[in-house]
């Protein structure tokens, strides 16, 4: 990070869950890891918690409590659509002051992720919809309806 500039100090809630438990630990680090190559992040602290078997379930949970350093909002908003934290509170400064031109940024900036998702979004469900029609040509009882497929809307309750 470029010395002399305003910083932003935040702190960040990161959960993962899934299963089997070794996977689920090993994907923290493996986010962890990968949080810590970000040049315009600079991890501060960071708390990885034990994990947690979740209740009637077959998957586990762990979360990291992390302090972070950012070079700027752009850095950011890109941490929160790249890591998906459960939750973010800034923690200096207290204020900020910015111009017109910084805000269109942010906002086109975030603009431009969400119209990447969506074309991402819309050629997996391309792709879904292929492969459900060439399974189906191979195999055409997979996917009749089943019993609970037939009750009606209306009747259900």
């Amino acid at each position: 990070m470029e010395e002399g500039k305003k910083r932003i100090r935040a702190r960040a809630i990161m959960e993962i869950m899934g299963a089997p438990e070794e996977h689920v630990k090993k994907s923290m680090g493996m986010v962890l890891g990968k949080l810590k190559e970000v040049s315009s992040i600079k991890v501060l602290n960071e708390k990885v918690s034990d994990t947690t078997k979740i209740e009637d379930r077959p998957f586990w949970s762990m979360f990291s409590d992390v302090e972070l350093e950012f070079t700027n909002l752009d850095a950011i908003m890109g941490f929160c659509l790249d890591f998906m934290p459960s939750s973010l509170e800034i923690l200096e400064p207290l204020n900020f002051e910015f111009g017109k031109n910084d805000i269109e940024q942010l906002w086109n900036d975030l603009i431009g992720r969400l119209h990447h998702y969506d074309m991402m979004v819309k050629n997996l469900h391309a792709e879904n919809v292929i492969l459900k029609r060439k399974m189906k040509e191979y195999d055409p009882k997979a996917f009749e309806p089943k019993g609970s497929d037939l009750v009606r809307e209306d009747k259900k309750e």
